[in-house]
């Protein structure tokens, strides 16, 4: 019996339920999907896009009201993917899952909802009260995000060698003995104080792990303007960057298409696609499919390890 992953659908408005009907005879090759949403609203998708519906599709029904409305950000469909997410988080925590692989929400309907999180791994680290890691690549790069969504006058003030040493603690608990390389935070990694002190307490907390350790794991604070250049990169695999757009800026520019999200540190494997919603393409069977295959992939082997 293939392994079953929970699948939860995403803002309806944009491309979760065309990236979900378009690939589902693909991914059921490799495990049984299934899908936290109305089976009524796959329908409607189905409709919209011109596709039949799998015959072999299973669903959980939420039993919640939807009103498909493409590109339009709004409560109800921030509530319902927000339910739908929940759905697939009570599935793996039941074993009726073994991973849950989520499509893109809207970060603003959710606020329109008042769910109470940013997204997906606010919502997970409450739910587990465990500090979950969110790191995004793919076999070529992956990063892991210190700081996530947050202002960015607020980084520096969440830059603290005790802070950042718990972080770099749980990475390497989370992904083994893989040499790491940690950015700085300011232009020319402060440029040894000139531009900023904040790459004293990084320095600090990469010294404090790799003494615990009792091995060079996590090297730096490199200068992060070059970090992600042919040469230095070469180095390494994995990158932990200080904020947002630090990391992903450059992660979305070599390989956006095919990065992915996944969230380490907790106890059900949960990966997601590395975009958003794309609402000025909804419903035009125009969204790609590859970051949402790879999910699936990353899934599947972190759930069934060899």
């Amino acid at each position: 019996m293939s392994a079953k992953i929970a699948i939860s659908i995403g803002d309806y408005n944009g491309v979760g339920p065309e990236i979900a009907l378009r690939a589902h005879a693909q991914i059921s090759l490799t495990c049984t999907p299934i899908y936290c949403c109305d089976r009524s609203l796959l329908e409607a998708a189905a409709e919209r896009l011109h596709v039949s519906l799998p015959d072999d599709l299973l669903s959980v029904a939420l039993n919640l009201p939807f009103e498909i409305r493409p590109g339009v950000v709004d409560a109800q469909s921030g509530a319902y993917s927000y339910a739908s997410f929940l759905k697939g988080v009570e599935l793996c925590v039941a074993h009726e899952a073994s991973a849950l692989v989520t499509l893109p929400i809207h970060k603003e309907a959710w606020a329109k909802a008042q769910i109470g999180f940013v997204g997906h791994t606010d919502a997970l680290r409450r739910y587990f009260e465990q500090d979950a890691i969110m790191m995004l690549g793919c076999e070529k790069m992956y990063v892991a995000l210190f700081t996530e969504h947050m202002a960015l006058r607020e980084v520096a003030l969440h830059v603290s060698q005790e802070k950042l040493t718990r972080f770099l603690l749980n990475f390497y608990a989370a992904l083994g003995p893989e040499k790491v390389g940690v950015l700085g935070l300011n232009p020319h990694a402060g440029d040894h104080g000139v531009l900023g002190d904040e790459e004293r307490a990084i320095e600090a907390a990469i010294d404090e792990c790799n003494a615990l350790l009792g091995t060079t794991i996590f090297e730096g604070p490199l200068v992060p303007d070059v970090a992600f250049t042919p040469r230095v990169r070469s180095n390494y695999r994995y990158f932990v960057a200080m904020y947002h757009d630090q990391g992903l800026g450059p992660l979305k520019a070599l390989y956006f298409d095919e990065s992915i999200n996944v969230s380490l540190g907790l106890p059900i494997v949960r990966t997601s696609v590395d975009h958003g919603t794309a609402f000025d393409i909804a419903y035009q069977n125009r969204a790609h499919l590859q970051s949402y295959l790879n999910a699936l992939r990353a899934a599947l082997d972190l759930s069934h390890p060899k």
